[in-house]
């Protein structure tokens, strides 16, 4: 074959898979979106609304055009626990489990689905008992600790205390309120609740997202963690840590990694219970000060609910203020001979109580 045979044979290929490949490009045809489809809304209750944990609760469905659905599954707190094709149903709830419900549905048809869903308030359907106090004994405190957590262990106190600048963790004599040993935190830490577990101390800090582990014995530093809310009360069931942040949430925390392992939502019979602050648990449950307050709360650890609320009013007397208190913060418990020890920050007294039911 000639050279001129085989460039004219070369460019009329060329050529023609331009053409196939353009015909080709004009032959093919984008299939356009599918509409979102639109089946169901959730007509009533709406999120936000409140119930009774034990409450029976009517859902009523609405369609959202003229077509119906071919089913609709519902699911609470994203667990599955209805399949139906009616539009209006009753959700059971569980007595003594109060906080967020989170109602889902999921409407198909014709192999395609689309869902809504709400959240509800669960207050509690407990009657907390209501407790005031007796004085056992009083003993001194350091009106300079602006108190953040507090432990008894082995005859001693602990206390981690807060302010900028103020912040410090330290082993405190019962007895004389005498600090024994003392470790000042850096500048940009406010100092906050405290626990310990197996021969460690954690302290939080308020905003910083910074918790420090120190040795119990000597108070070095062993390590450090971090966190994503703000650090408030800190105390432990021997296991896990449970830590507060001024919510009305309540924290469950591996002491390795700190990572989260669950949480609870404190609910009382009025609904959540915010601003808790400095914890401490005592015989299966947690005792929680109420910022701002003179209250102490008593909550089930596994659903929650407030089983009992403290009055603490007048605990420190006019005759024994200096004139710079601040508000009750601080609950020590010493399991071996069942003491319950409070005060509060920049107070001049610690107090040994006894609480009481109210008739």
């Amino acid at each position: 074959m000639t050279m001129n045979k085989i460039i004219i044979l070369t460019l009329f290929l060329a050529a023609s898979c331009t053409t196939n490949t353009s015909k080709e490009k004009n032959n093919t045809t984008s299939t356009p979106a599918s509409k979102p489809l639109q089946l169901i809304r959730f007509d009533s209750p709406t999120s936000g609304d409140v119930f009774t944990a034990g409450q029976d609760i009517k859902i009523d469905l609405a369609l959202i055009d003229t077509i119906q659905p071919d089913s609709i599954v519902l699911f609470k707190n994203n667990t599955r626990w209805l399949k139906t094709n009616k539009l209006s149903v009753t959700l059971k709830t569980e007595k003594g489990h109060p906080g967020t419900l989170m109602v889902n549905a999921i409407a198909w048809k014709n192999g395609r689905s689309q869902s809504a869903s709400i959240s509800l308030k669960l207050k509690s359907d407990i009657t907390p008992q209501e407790y005031t106090y007796k004085v056992i004994k009083t003993y001194p405190h350091d009106p300079n600790a602006y108190t953040q957590g507090l432990i008894f262990h082995n005859g001693f106190l602990y206390e981690g205390t807060g302010q900028q600048g103020a912040s410090t963790l330290r082993k405190v004599e019962l007895e004389t309120g005498k600090v024994i040993q003392s470790l000042n935190l850096s500048r940009e830490y406010f100092g906050e609740g405290i626990a310990m577990l197996n021969d460690k101390i954690y302290q939080l800090t308020w905003t910083n997202g910074v918790g420090f582990v120190y040795d119990a014995a000597t108070f070095k530093t062993l390590h450090t963690f971090g966190y994503s809310t703000q650090g408030w009360g800190l105390t432990t069931n021997g296991n896990e840590l449970i830590m507060s942040d001024g919510s009305h949430i309540i924290y469950f925390m591996e002491p390795n990694g700190f990572s989260e392992t669950h949480r609870i939502e404190v609910y009382d019979d009025n609904g959540p219970v915010k601003m808790l602050n400095e914890l401490e648990y005592i015989n299966g449950k947690i005792y929680a000060n109420i910022y701002l307050t003179d209250d102490i709360i008593i909550i089930n650890p596994e659903s929650g609910a407030v089983e009992g609320r403290i009055d603490m009013r007048n605990l420190l007397k006019p005759n024994q203020r200096t004139g710079n208190e601040d508000v009750l913060n601080g609950i020590a418990y010493d399991p071996e001979n069942n003491r319950i020890f409070v005060t509060g920050k920049l107070w001049s007294k610690l107090f040994q109580v006894e609480f009481i039911k109210k008739e």
